[in-house]
């Protein structure tokens, strides 16, 4: 027999910082939310199952964390969730806008920081149920147009790499670990002429216009010199 007292909203946290999530589910329920919190903790864990769960609980809301430890970059479950019609609040300890903002393009409703008061993240939830924007519409669209930005800039350096000699990128790679233009050219039986021809090849390549700037350009973007 119903009571007639309606359902409370389900929310459901993916987030592998078990105090954090703890401290978010006893102030949502406390609201009178009906919280779930998918456990990451079994060794048997993948962020398929993790999906899979998501979506079984059927929830309104998502609280996402994107660094969940062994299991994966939460990031990649925002879009199936996002289209399965889940408001998808990402909550996580990165302040990088470019980031934050892939998080947006992929279908995140809104992007939190973990040092936002806890209050914040209440009043987001409380926004999904009465059908309000989780976000300021001019945060959100610079926040998407710095990701894009940064995805031009990460496909750029990606086709520069790609100029690199094989030799060039066993440098570089060098450089990546470390080893100055002495310990270079001793280990590869050169002269440090030599080697410091290759690195202005790199740099003028790369359109950098220091080892450090090249470093941390092929860092950015995930790159590794050959192997063997």
């Amino acid at each position: 027999m119903s009571t007639g007292r309606p359902r409370p909203m389900r929310i459901t946290i993916i987030d592998d910082h078990a105090l954090f999530a703890e401290s978010v589910s006893l102030t949502l329920e406390a609201e009178g939310y009906g919280v779930r919190r998918i456990d990451l903790t079994d060794e048997h864990t993948t962020l398929a199952t993790v999906l899979a769960t998501a979506l079984r609980s059927a929830p309104r809301v998502i609280l996402l964390d994107l660094d969940l430890g062994r299991v994966g970059d939460g990031m990649r479950l925002i879009t199936p969730l996002a289209a399965a019609g889940i408001a998808v609040v990402v909550v996580t300890g990165s302040g990088e806008s470019a980031r934050r903002g892939e998080c947006l393009r992929r279908g995140a409703k809104a992007v939190l920081v973990k040092t936002c008061p806890l209050h914040e993240v209440v009043a987001t939830v409380r926004r999904a149920r009465d059908g309000l924007p989780l976000m300021n519409a001019q945060e959100r669209g610079s926040l998407i147009e710095i990701a894009l930005h940064d995805r031009d800039e990460v496909r750029d350096i990606r086709t520069r790499l790609d100029r690199l000699t094989r030799r060039e990128m066993e440098v570089l790679g060098a450089l990546m670990r470390g080893a100055p233009v002495r310990e270079i050219a001793r280990t590869s039986v050169v002269s440090e002429a030599t080697v410091r021809t290759q690195v202005k090849s790199i740099l003028a390549k790369l359109e950098m216009s220091s080892q450090l700037a090249a470093v941390g350009a092929a860092y950015k973007v995930g790159w590794h010199p050959p192997q063997g």
